[in-house]
């Protein structure tokens, strides 16, 4: 009995075997599927380098081009730094001495007599 798979395009472009079926008769699915050989197995991608069978093969383990752009750009985002207000400014080390107010000279008691007839 011949074995088909549903093959789904993932974002990045590749080919990625989703689901295997056998079917016997024209009642096929009519999108994305193909006959393939009995070693093909789901998680295949076309093309694949590891265990491949008729064409199809898993992908490397390790980081996608899409997984190092992401870690590329959140790492240029780290090295950024937070803009900053201004330079500060240095903190005194005493606190600042109070000018001592000069004291009034205070008037003399006595009074003129026509002073006192005038104002009062």
């Amino acid at each position: 009995m011949p074995r088909y798979a549903t093959i789904i395009i993932a974002d990045d472009g590749a080919e990625i075997v989703s689901a295997i079926g056998e079917f016997e008769g024209a009642n096929l699915p009519r999108h994305n599927v193909e006959q393939v050989a009995p070693g093909v197995r789901i998680g295949m991608v076309r093309g694949g380098p590891v265990e491949a069978v008729d064409g199809f093969g898993f992908p490397r383990q390790g980081l996608g081009p899409s997984a190092v752009r992401a870690a590329t750009a959140k790492l240029k985002a780290m090295a950024v730094p937070a803009p900053v207000a201004g330079p500060a400014k240095p903190a005194r080390d005493k606190p600042r001495r109070k000018v001592a107010r000069k004291v009034r000279k205070t008037r003399t008691a006595k009074a003129a007599p026509a002073d006192a007839a005038v104002h009062g």
